[in-house]
């Protein structure tokens, strides 16, 4: 990701078509209580420490950039998780073009829950980290990789969270997971030439979307997670995500703030990002969303530790980790 606009631009021009269309923020003490809703469905709950160590476990790995060690071993925990937890794996490989026209593999993974359920439901986030910190206050370390414990690393985190439940998710409905690869391989900053025109972000999501791991693929809805692992972090309601995709913002919103994380989940519009959502709404329509920090006080728009060497364990919180990932099981269950 990471671009953010202030006005609607038009982004993807694609001619592919190859898809179809908690009461607090403390901490959770019971992690292994449910909860019931008003409609009798049972709703496993969140545990943000197990989130935090699948956050942790990845980091330990060192920054996951594309085509290196420490994205492989990565790769191999990442697919293996999901098989512990009964999802049926696709490694879906594939060639990408960067920032710089050069050529990159991508190695997208695919989880799949209850997958002859015709109810399917999108969850994703980037599981690649960035290879510059472009964004330090150190220039010497610009062409230094980073760990993205936050930008990265968390969205994974909460989806594995919620993967651990996910046999108790109702016959009817099926989920799939996709950690998108190369989606932080963007042009830097310090790379004032103009080789590509969206400067080649979300590249693992825009292959995906002209090539889904299921011919004329189709989910009802999509839930993308980016950098939802701050402390305090502020999530507004992401402007391409209300364009395409109104309905599903306003459900978790209301669904966070009923769950009482309305501390989290702000009831405004923040801005336009570009992010691994957009392919997936302009290409195979599928309405998707972004929960995404977004921070109208920094110049980025975006957290302080933001494509910088800080993005490592001591800017993820459980507490945060706990609103993202209990509002997104409750909507999922009940939705």
């Amino acid at each position: 990701m990471k671009n953010i606009n202030l006005i609607p631009i038009a982004i993807f021009t694609l001619i592919f078509t190859f898809c179809g269309s908690g009461k607090n923020q403390g901490s959770n003490d019971n992690s292994t209580a449910e909860s019931t809703t008003k409609h009798s469905i049972t709703v496993p709950v969140f545990n943000q420490d197990s989130a935090y160590s699948f956050v942790k476990r990845q980091v330990d790995f060192g920054p996951r950039v594309p085509n290196t060690k420490a994205h492989n071993q990565c790769l191999e925990y990442l697919q293996e998780k999901l098989k512990s937890y009964g999802a049926e794996v696709i490694i879906q490989k594939g060639k990408g073009t960067l920032y710089n026209n050069q050529s990159i593999d991508i190695k997208n993974i695919v989880g799949s829950f209850n997958p002859t359920a015709t109810h399917r439901v999108l969850l994703a986030a980037h599981w690649d980290s960035r290879p510059y910190a472009d964004q330090d206050q150190d220039p010497s370390k610009h062409k230094t990789p980073i760990l993205g414990a936050n930008d990265g690393a968390s969205g994974v985190g909460v989806l594995l969270e919620i993967a651990r439940h996910l046999s108790k998710m109702p016959q009817n409905i099926g989920i799939d997971i996709v950690f998108f690869d190369v989606e932080d391989y963007g042009q830097p900053a310090f790379h004032k030439d103009r080789y590509s025109e969206d400067g080649g972000w979300c590249i693992g999501s825009k292959y995906w979307a002209q090539n889904p791991h299921i011919a004329d693929y189709k989910a009802n809805y999509g839930i993308l997670l980016d950098m939802v692992g701050a402390p305090s972090a502020k999530f507004y309601k992401e402007q391409y995500s209300m364009q395409y995709a109104k309905g599903v913002v306003d459900k978790v919103w209301q669904k966070a703030i009923e769950s009482g994380f309305e501390g989290y989940f702000i009831n405004q519009r923040g801005g336009y990002i570009i992010d691994d959502h957009l392919p997936v709404n302009e290409v195979c329509k599928i309405p998707m969303i972004d929960i995404v920090h977004y921070d109208p006080n920094t110049d980025s728009g975006f957290n302080r530790h933001w494509h910088t060497v800080k993005d490592d364990m001591n800017n993820v919180d459980r507490n945060t980790l706990y609103a993202v990932g209990q509002t997104v099981m409750n909507v999922i269950f009940e939705y």
